[in-house]
């Protein structure tokens, strides 16, 4: 169904503007396809204030701030819920009783599209990376062939749902796929074309195995990624249909990636590699891309040195298992002092204390609900000299009073965005900040 018959007159609730507005783009878009858009956030208007501005600007039919009346949503024709709302919250209980439709913006996304070529990029780290340097070498290669090449990604502003506008048939998607909407994914039982793992799914991320997201793919699909990962496809047992293509970082000559700032950006690079070559994109096309390409902000990002000490911003962080990566891409002989914590969102970290064992010396910890669910674990770290430190500024001094020449100080929270943040951005910025006063 193309999306403007589907959406024309439309009562549609969306719940939820995301953490730093992710949400606007989608909403204004709505209200020109000339449907009746209501908006909820249980954030207060204080706290939304420049952001409720914006919103008022749109011409709602209803813009509710502070709490979520359950008795406005049983009238509505559609429902779709920012990543921060559960499909379970209790608000959405009589609505769902009463057949009332709930999507998050990638769902809606998949139904709504025309026949596309979707790859979508999987894991705990390194989407963003893969995706920044595969969007634009399929750029090329798209605009040679008359198609259009489209960025589904969930942390820009510019939203998910806006990309219907540009999309026909044959297009080519790039979806960065990320843990918390990866079983609503498989709920629609569709596989992308084009599957790449980062690396293994988290835990929370699926129900019976980390590999069901490509459970729909047929024989002339594809799934890429590094030789651990496909080993444990084929160990897993779990049966697909498509062909399983293996990389490695020695497949992208270094010359080709003068930026790179960790191993992993290698690795993430010989993925989108393969993946631009299955479409089609020539060697000359990636590697003009890759001598451009430079690492992302607040992903290991290498912030300066002081009297010795390296200083890393890997502030983008929500899981353990990108702290994990991150400290073994940093570290050398235990010269690393972590600082993490923050929000609590139901992980296990049991992995990440035996990593922080193996590459920190010292852990600064900073607050929060999971930090505070953790901490009987967290002071059991053996042979790690574990500070509490009340927020990042103080982390960020206490890091430094232990540091020593040679030592690298790596900021990877391992946690959510909670407290007195409201996003990943607001955490870089005051870490950021805390850096400059050294």
């Amino acid at each position: 169904m193309r999306y403007r018959d589907y959406v024309l007159g439309k009562r549609i609730a969306v719940i939820g503007i995301g953490p730093h507005g992710e949400m606007l783009a989608d909403i204004k878009f709505f209200v020109k396809s000339n449907a009746l858009v209501s908006v909820y956030d249980l954030r207060s208007e204080g706290r939304l204030l420049e952001h409720a501005t914006t919103l008022r600007s749109f011409g709602l039919a209803n813009l509710v701030l502070g709490h979520i009346p359950a008795e406005d949503l049983i009238d509505m024709d559609l429902i779709i819920l920012s990543h921060e709302y559960p499909r379970t919250s209790s608000f959405l209980t009589e609505a769902r009783n009463q057949g009332v439709e709930i999507e998050y913006p990638e769902t809606l996304f998949l139904k709504l599209a025309p026949p596309v070529t979707v790859v979508g990029i999987m894991g705990a780290c390194g989407k963003s990376a893969v995706m920044s340097m595969l969007t634009p070498m399929l750029d090329a290669t798209c605009a040679a062939n008359g198609q259009e090449c489209v960025s589904v990604d969930p942390e820009s502003v510019s939203g998910i749902l806006t990309n219907l506008r540009k999309l026909k048939s044959g297009d080519v998607v790039v979806m960065k796929i990320v843990a918390s909407i990866m079983q609503e994914i498989n709920a629609l039982r569709w596989s992308p074309q084009i599957a790449i793992f980062t690396t293994t799914p988290s835990r929370s991320s699926y129900k019976i195995s980390p590999f069901e997201l490509i459970g729909n793919q047929t024989y002339n699909n594809y799934v890429i990624a590094h030789d651990q990962i496909i080993d444990e496809v084929r160990a897993s047992g779990f049966q697909t249909k498509a062909k399983l293509l293996r990389t490695k970082a020695s497949v992208v000559p270094i010359e080709w990636l003068p930026n790179a700032d960790a191993p992993c950006d290698r690795d993430n690079a010989a993925l989108a590699l393969e993946a631009a070559r299955v479409l089609k994109t020539t060697d000359e096309t990636a590697q003009a891309v890759l001598v451009k390409w430079k690492p992302l902000k607040g992903r290991i990002e290498r912030l300066k040195k002081i009297r010795g000490v390296d200083i890393v911003n890997d502030s983008a962080s929500l899981n353990p298992e990108s702290t994990i990566a991150a400290l073994a891409s940093v570290s050398k002989n235990r010269n690393v002092v972590l600082i993490f914590g923050g929000a609590d969102h139901g992980a296990d970290y049991r992995e990440f204390y035996s990593a922080v064992k193996k590459y920190a010396h010292t852990a600064v910890v900073i607050p929060g609900s999971g930090t505070l669910r953790e901490r009987q674990y967290i002071h059991r770290l053996d042979d790690v000299h574990v500070i509490s430190a009340p927020s990042v500024e103080e982390a960020v001094r206490q890091a430094m009073d232990h540091a020593k020449r040679g030592d690298v100080i790596l900021y990877s929270p391992a946690f959510d965005v909670g407290g007195i943040d409201v996003s990943r951005r607001e955490r870089s910025e005051r870490f950021l900040r805390a850096v400059r006063t050294l």
